[in-house]
């Protein structure tokens, strides 16, 4: 029986891992984080956030927690289609994801690119 409807649709949205220089404001993180899904949402993509996904249950300042985020978050972006540059600042985590993106060999973009591509303008 073929697939129809609303969750076959979802099931085909390329899947966008989302980096980005993320700032020491949860808060700010949060509403940043919700934007650059939502961007990404609409224009076509099923977003995945590892900081999104992490940030209340990982302690950063713990060594092997950090370590276990990255392990996580690398399990995700190996199974994403894009990955996904948001913002203006380029961290050494940024550069970190690009690199492993590199090497996969994976998409890398930005959420501007995507937006002007999909002729949606820059929102964010």
């Amino acid at each position: 029986m073929p697939k129809t409807g609303r969750k076959d649709n979802a099931m085909k949205r390329p899947r966008a891992y989302i980096t980005a220089a993320w700032s020491d404001n949860e808060c700010e993180n949060a509403k940043r984080c919700a934007q650059y899904c939502r961007a990404l949402f609409d224009a076509g993509y099923h977003p995945e956030c590892p900081m999104q996904f992490f940030s209340d249950i990982i302690r950063d300042e713990i060594p092997d927690e950090h370590d276990s985020k990255l392990e996580m978050s690398r399990t995700i972006l190996r199974e994403c289609d894009v990955l996904v540059v948001c913002g203006n600042i380029v961290d050494d985590i940024v550069k970190s994801d690009i690199a492993y993106a590199e090497r996969r060999p994976l998409t890398a973009t930005t959420l501007d690119g995507i937006l002007t591509v999909k002729g949606l303008g820059r929102k964010i």
